[in-house]
């Protein structure tokens, strides 16, 4: 890498609905990079979080990436990338091997194939892993041990957690940014991105559920003791309640989309709360009974939140996270919905913050823009670790994770070009 492209930091989030950008000029004084640039384009050419037309999907990356150019004064030749679908699954796997040195102790080569040994599982041909995240780690019995770097030991094993994705969805997705002239730094699971942006290491150890609310899509990751326990991608998203409002209202989809972004809400009104809402289209005015929006946006949101609840139920987290929700994605702001969060989790539930950042932080603070700066922090964290002036324990951490998803992602990349 260049110098010059060395000091900015990159996370493009290709979303179903819209692409979004953010440009971070990196400082070496500070652990916190200053927002620089920031842009938003429509994407009509994905469908639940996959690429189905490879040309509309690049000019919405290229419209984004212009508008944050013109901002930033810095023209983007890479960034890390958002990889998302119902197709990305979470599984658990351990790896096993024998110390390599004759004094037994651990070093990053023992640890490093552990972890490739758990990276050997059974998978089908068209689907191949996306990311290795280390749980703990166990020597000759000795369980939870977070890092055995320097430990003595003959045996060492780990527990992992393996992202796997299908090839031609994110084969498709690179060729496409290929297309706008963008090279992909790294590719991050949309939802693990969120992640990075919102919770705390606090949240992460005591036990804290992400849900990206996205167009077609909610993404969730469950971490606990540190650690990434669960990720799933859900095939649907808020444009599913536009789309329900639409029928059951008998309206156009922009007048739908309307009477959810003014007057949808997610908990009960008050009593005395008009009978009828209105909404201006096009200086067009239409009234819809406030009794048949809350019924229509309730049942959809019901369902959504069923499944989240089921994907917890399944890994035996249901109701036990004390960190709670919290809640990111266009979705998000959705009137009331930490409070329908909290009740149907039966969990703490919030909003995440994207505040304590400088520049033109303000254009970034829409829960939207959680995957976008999440990615570019990781794109930060990996540059950082390049140069060796990665700032704090959590940010190594970050960086190595990153360092370890580029790696699979390179190995997978060069598999696209043979």
């Amino acid at each position: 890498m260049q110098e010059q492209s060395s000091q900015y930091a990159v996370g493009l989030d290709v979303g179903t609905t819209t692409v979004r950008c953010v440009v971070g000029h990196i400082d070496g004084t500070s652990p916190v990079p200053t927002i620089i640039g920031v842009g938003t384009a429509e994407n009509s050419g994905m469908r639940k979080g996959t690429v189905v037309n490879m040309v509309n999907t690049a000019q919405a990356i290229d419209k984004a990436l212009e508008v944050a150019e013109r901002m930033s004064g810095h023209q983007i030749n890479e960034a890390t990338v958002s990889v998302n679908g119902s197709h990305i699954i979470g599984m658990s796997s351990r790896g096993v091997v024998a110390v390599g040195t004759q004094s037994h102790e651990i070093n990053q080569d023992d640890i490093f194939r552990a972890e490739e040994a758990a990276t050997v599982v059974q998978l089908p041909a068209n689907r191949e892993i996306l990311q290795v995240t280390p749980r703990s780690y166990q020597l000759d019995g000795q369980e939870n041990i977070k890092d055995p770097m320097g430990m003595t030991g003959v045996r060492l094993e780990v527990d992992a957690h393996v992202i796997t994705a299908l090839v031609p969805h994110v084969k498709n997705l690179q060729k496409t940014c290929e297309m706008t002239q963008t090279m992909l730094h790294g590719m991050v699971p949309a939802g693990l991105a969120a992640a990075r942006a919102v919770l705390s290491e606090q949240q992460m150890e005591n036990g804290v559920i992400l849900i990206d609310f996205g167009g077609t899509t909610t993404n969730i990751a469950v971490f606990e003791e540190g650690d990434l326990q669960h990720v799933s991608v859900l095939p649907l998203g808020s444009v599913q309640i536009t789309n329900d409002l639409a029928i059951g209202l008998k309206t156009d989809l922009d007048i739908a989309e309307v009477v959810k972004l003014e007057h949808a809400t997610a908990v009960k009104r008050e009593a005395n709360a008009p009978e009828e809402l209105s909404v201006t289209v096009k200086d067009e005015s239409y009234s819809f009974k406030t009794e048949d929006i809350d019924m229509i946006v309730e049942a959809r949101l019901e369902e959504i939140f069923e499944l989240i609840n089921n994907e917890l139920k399944s890994i035996g987290r249901a109701a036990k996270l004390p960190g709670g929700a919290v809640l990111v994605g266009g979705g998000a702001n959705l009137h009331g919905i930490a409070q329908y969060c909290k009740q149907s989790l039966q969990l703490p539930a919030r909003l995440g913050s994207l505040k304590g950042f400088g520049g033109v932080a303000d254009k970034i603070e829409n829960p939207s823009f959680a995957t976008a700066l999440g990615l570019m922090l990781l794109d930060t964290n990996s540059i950082r670790a390049k140069q060796g002036t990665t700032h704090t324990a959590s940010e190594k951490g970050s960086a190595q994770n990153l360092k370890n998803l580029s790696g699979h992602i390179g190995n997978l990349l060069k598999k696209f070009r043979t």
